[in-house]
């Protein structure tokens, strides 16, 4: 029993003491921070823009699907026409974005160009 109490006390203690596993916990949540909560934030934010700045005859896609041009905004209805004389009541909230088509090419950057 004493054998057991003596090697117990011969152990060193960690010069940080307790603050050993406080690091890395803080550097992982740092990391965290950085790599998923500050994106996300700011892809919220940007969306919440694009849905307080949507006007008539915006082009945008539901979270259905479904492709349109903006006819009216009422409130938290938004009158989506996707075809002559279809239009349909979408929830603002259900706008995913704005819809860019296949047949536009994205601006070319002149730094790419060999």
């Amino acid at each position: 029993m004493f054998a057991l109490l003596a090697q117990a006390a011969d152990q060193p203690q960690s010069p940080l003491g307790g603050l050993g596993l406080l690091v890395p916990a803080a550097l992982f949540f740092v990391i965290f921070y950085f790599i998923v909560m500050r994106p996300q934030s700011r892809q919220q934010n940007a969306h919440k823009d694009f849905l307080a700045k949507l006007g008539k005859g915006d082009e945008v896609i539901t979270s259905g699907g479904v492709v349109g041009k903006v006819d009216r905004v009422t409130g938290d209805l938004v009158l989506v026409e996707v075809a002559n004389n279809v239009r349909l009541r979408v929830l603002k909230a259900q706008i995913s974005g704005p819809y860019k088509s296949a047949e536009e090419k994205p601006a070319e950057d002149p730094a790419k160009k060999p």
